[in-house]
């Protein structure tokens, strides 16, 4: 059996889709076969050996390149010996390498990676150019001796003949009776890799399979690992933003009790996305005890846990190195290491890569949901103070509009944030600016205005800390989620509040008079008779609401609010009062 070949069937369809370019898949046929070199060193893999890799982890392919300018010379190279784009390129071996690792592992059975990829290295060596001598261990360019085993299992030992009688009948049979053993030899190795295998990222036949009420089999797709991200705040012993996605209510529950135990009230800024997309097992949940204090007590830290792994970060040097220690001493079964430096090409392009896995496996009629979920991956990164969507983004907005168009029902929001560098109001603008950006190009590539509502948070629903590079990063995002009329959204982006029910949004109902608002508006002084604000939320939804963006600078508020220079305090002598 031919290792590249069974990764071209296997994993190729899942990175490529509907991208049929005999480029893009010989590029990938040599990544593979530098992949597999790079991963046949011990020391290379002993780095994530013990991990439970998920298919579309997007550090896996830094962590197994951790030098950027080797990464940059694959990209590179690959891309101009292929005539691809470089950009294209990073992203299709961000992509390919988590999906590729499962099936070398699949193939080695109980056998040592490295060890299988050492032994049939005369398998894939001769795809690896001569300038991969730089990403690759020393020798893997040297020819290797043929006849070595695939596995332990299926031999690749030479077909042996007898010698044939020497006579003119037989040479003239010589060349049919070549054609016939070749034929049956690949006929044999074909059938002893796999039959009609699968694409990695569909989902794969198991035996737990079920018929549904139109007797259609359903098959269990893989799941993600669960997860929890914290961040703690200034001051220590604070929560500042906390997000989970677990795969029910009994592990929300247990995340949820350890939180409020550690954090009390400030518990209630946890954010959990239940599916049945994800795990229903946290490895790390029963070890929570004794892994929060250690994080709440060093303040703007940040932790994040998905499935035998966490990742933590501090702002300074001696910080983190002490808080990886006394975490890994907590929890010394979990996998404790420091956040890397922030590589924003390298998470652009595994975003991009994750979004177009996920968007593939969406089908023709998709859960809303999961429309927005595969949305929510991806990196829109804007230019410093504009708006402007970048055109990697565009093919993902469009691939949405079709599927709208597919699922009549489908309503969505879309939702801006930004960091804390700038002031609040002037973050709270180019959050709505930059989430009705996307909504205008989408209505101008067909989609139905009144199904795509937006919202500006501004700095206020932070996912990480703001005082760490890579913490920044991640809060300066777009969201999505399914628009609910009858909840106003209370499930914010993509995710579900625990505050007993209520809405995150400081200023989504002002009218309830239960003064959970941040901004002065009618349920904190006596409510006057207004007209619609501007907003993109329907009109059913606009009369309650006269401030429903009270940071917009557009005037158009009849109650004092921080659109206004005297930041709340006088009602707003241009507001539209007509």
């Amino acid at each position: 059996m031919d290792i590249i070949s069974h990764l071209t069937r296997t994993v190729s369809p899942a990175v490529l889709g509907d991208d049929s370019s005999p480029a893009k898949k010989n590029l990938l046929e040599q990544f593979y076969a530098i992949f597999a070199a790079r991963l046949a060193d011990k020391d290379t893999h002993s780095r994530f050996a013990n991990e439970n890799i998920a298919q579309d982890d997007q550090g896996f392919y830094d962590r197994v390149w951790t030098d950027g300018s080797q990464r940059d010379t694959i990209s590179r190279e690959l891309a101009a010996a292929h005539n691809v784009d470089s950009t294209a390129a990073r992203g299709l071996v961000a992509m390919a390498a988590p999906l590729a690792y499962h099936e070398i592992k699949s193939l080695a059975g109980t056998t040592p990676v490295p060890q299988f990829l050492t032994d049939n290295q005369a398998n894939y060596q001769h795809h690896i150019p001569a300038w991969a001598s730089v990403v690759v261990p020393a020798g893997m360019l040297a020819a290797a001796p043929a006849g070595e085993r695939i596995s332990d299992t299926t031999s690749m030992a030479p077909l042996q003949r007898e010698e044939e009688e020497k006579g003119s009948f037989m040479k003239a049979l010589l060349p049919i009776i070549g054609l016939i053993i070749l034929g049956a030899l690949a006929w044999a190795l074909l059938r002893g890799c796999q039959d009609n295998p699968e694409p990695v990222a569909t989902p794969a036949v198991t035996q737990e399979q079920g018929v549904d009420s139109d007797n259609q089999t359903a098959v269990a797709s893989a799941v993600e690992p669960a997860s929890l991200r914290i961040a703690t705040g200034e001051q220590a012993n604070t929560l500042y933003a906390c997000r989970m996605n677990v795969g029910d209510e009994t592990l929300k529950t247990t995340v949820m009790n350890a939180m409020n135990t550690e954090f009390g009230d400030d518990s209630n800024k946890c954010k959990a996305d239940v599916d049945d997309n994800f795990a229903m097992d946290m490895p790390a949940a029963t070890q929570l005890a004794a892994i929060l204090p250690i994080i709440k007590n060093v303040p703007n830290a940040s932790m994040f846990i998905k499935g035998d792994e966490i990742v933590v970060n501090a702002p300074d040097a001696a910080t983190l190195e002490q808080l990886v220690a006394d975490i890994q001493a907590a929890a010394p079964d979990m996998n404790v290491v420091a956040e890397g430096p922030l590589n924003l090409q390298s998470e652009i392009d595994s975003s991009l890569a994750a979004t177009d896995a996920a968007m593939i496996g969406l089908g023709d009629s998709p859960n809303p949901r999961d429309v927005a979920r595969a949305l929510s991956l991806q990196v829109v990164n804007f230019e410093v103070d504009k708006a402007i969507i970048p055109d990697a983004n565009k093919p993902f907005l469009d691939r949405a509009v079709k599927l709208m168009e597919q699922v009549p029902d489908m309503k969505l929001m879309i939702i801006g944030h930004t960091d804390k560098t700038a002031d609040a109001a002037y973050n709270m603008k180019l959050s709505q600016e930059r989430a009705q950006s996307m909504k205008d190009y989408m209505v101008s590539q067909g989609a139905d205005p009144a199904k795509l509502m937006t919202k500006g948070m501004g700095e206020t629903d932070p996912i990480a800390d703001n005082s760490t590079e890579q913490g920044r990063f991640r809060n300066r995002r777009i969201e999505f989620t399914v628009y609910d009329e009858t909840a106003l959204n209370n499930e914010g982006a993509n995710v579900a509040t625990l505050s007993g029910g209520k809405a995150f949004d400081p200023d989504m109902n002002p009218l309830d008079s239960d003064n959970d608002d941040i901004m002065p508006d009618s349920d904190d002084r006596r409510a006057v008779p207004t007209p619609a604000p501007k907003s993109s939320l329907p009109a059913a939804n606009n009369k309650l609401d006269p401030d429903l963006n009270p940071l917009d600078s557009n005037n158009d508020d009849l109650l004092p609010d921080s659109d206004d220079p005297s930041r709340g305090t006088k009602l707003d002598p241009k507001a539209n009062t007509q």
